[in-house]
């Protein structure tokens, strides 16, 4: 019986599925073996972004998969989970692609955006035909979006944006960014006359007038005066592609502005989306590394017996095993309370914070395991644990989680 066997006998999880979520799982897990596996070690040694699985992850039918209508398949979010749990097993780079593309770029124009504006895109990011990103981490700090310093201004009619964002993935592969910026000089985005204004919600046309709000816009990257610059030096998400942006005068239509979003509601639902995504997705990277540790604690001969015989390595691949099937319950039930619509921001947080941590913790011990050899890439641990020192920073630091979950214990704002 292999590690993977042993692992899902023990969890046996399947029984909590449905076959629905079963298929959508398996499907995932066999794309990532013939899409990504092959290729996964080199990519990452050559710091290399296959841009082609845009397309694959899209004949899949993975992209934007939780969201329904406009060529987006409308599934559960148990069987969304489960999918980013396989991409992360094979590197989180592929499951940040998913997360950047659907729950980031795609939720916001299908939460927040109009009917024309979802038809336009929707359909082409559902097939990995257009690439999408989201520009809201600044530069200066990316837990305080409150304080971004890019600017909207309304010129005849249309928009300028100006300003800086960084560490946004798949930038400079994008078609289309969705641009976080705040409304100055005193613009009205919902002033009449506007196609914005026509749409947006009264609360949000309110907030809009006082000439401070967030807002959100889409920006073909085309648009003169968007820059996308690769950020290099990168020692973990070495097969992915993060960028600094700069908008140096970019003019849009009055139509590129998402008339739904106005404040930081409208790119936090989004981030709740994708932090959801890895509550699952962590624990795929941390499977990974427990299936090569446990393969290797059998096959490995040391003082004349298998290094799984002894007592110690036992003791080791228990707790952590213990630990992953923890995080797969959780994981599991805040699947259910987002299907029944009553996931809270702050559980959201405790199954990002745990996920996270715990798959650290899971990949540093595996490593031990795999003695020497644990630190080549002949193994993926040491891959894993690297890539997930930056999901453990990107949509929330551990910090940011521990305070969200502490305001909902004690009632205070510590922020």
């Amino acid at each position: 019986m292999t590690a993977a066997a042993r692992i899902d006998e023990l969890i046996a999880i399947d029984a909590l599925l449905t076959d629905e979520e079963r298929t959508w799982r398996d499907r995932a897990r066999g794309f990532v073996r013939e899409h990504v596996l092959p290729t996964i070690a080199d990519d990452y040694e050559q710091a290399r972004f296959r841009v082609e699985l845009a397309h694959e992850l899209g004949d899949g039918g993975f992209l934007g998969m939780h969201l329904s209508g406009f060529g987006c398949a409308g599934a559960g979010a148990v069987a969304y989970g489960l999918v980013c749990h396989e991409l992360e097993f094979g590197d989180s780079g592929v499951r940040t692609f998913a997360s950047v593309q659907g729950s980031l770029a795609m939720s916001a124009i299908r939460k927040h955006g109009s009917d024309e504006q979802r038809w336009k895109w929707l359909p082409g990011m559902a097939a990995g035909e257009t690439i999408g990103c989201f520009a809201l981490t600044e530069p200066q700090g990316g837990s305080d979006p409150a304080a971004m310093t890019t600017t909207a201004r309304r010129e005849g009619d249309g928009w300028v944006l100006d300003g800086r964002k960084r560490w946004i993935g798949l930038a400079s592969v994008a078609d289309v960014a969705i641009v976080w910026a705040k409304v100055v000089d005193g613009s009205d985005a919902s002033e009449p006359g506007s196609s914005a204004a026509a749409a947006a919600p009264p609360a949000a046309a309110a907030a809009a007038a006082g000439g401070s709000a967030v807002r959100g816009f889409i920006v073909p990257t085309s648009t003169p005066g968007f820059t996308a610059t690769p950020i290099a030096g990168k020692l973990s998400m070495r097969a992915s592609v993060q960028c600094d942006v700069v908008l140096d005068g970019v003019r849009v239509a009055a139509d590129a502005l998402l008339p739904g979003a106005s404040g930081l509601s409208g790119p936090f639902s989004c981030l709740n989306e994708a932090r959801y995504g890895i509550v699952w997705g962590a624990l795929g990277a941390a499977r990974a590394c427990l299936e090569a540790a446990l393969d290797r604690s059998v096959s490995r001969e040391v003082f004349g017996r298998p290094i799984g015989g002894y007592q110690l390595t036992q003791a080791k691949v228990a707790d952590l095993v213990v630990e992953y099937q923890k995080g797969m319950l959780l994981a599991l039930h805040l699947g259910r309370l987002k299907e029944a619509g009553r996931l809270a921001p702050a559980q959201i947080s405790t199954g990002k914070l745990n996920s996270v941590r715990e798959a650290l913790r899971i990949a540093h011990e595996c490593r031990t395991i795999l003695g020497g050899d644990g630190i080549t890439a002949e193994f993926p641990v040491m891959r894993h644990a690297a890539n997930l020192e930056s999901v453990r920073t990107y949509e929330g630091t551990d910090e940011i989680h521990q305070l969200v979950i502490g305001r909902a214990l004690t009632g205070l704002n510590a922020f």
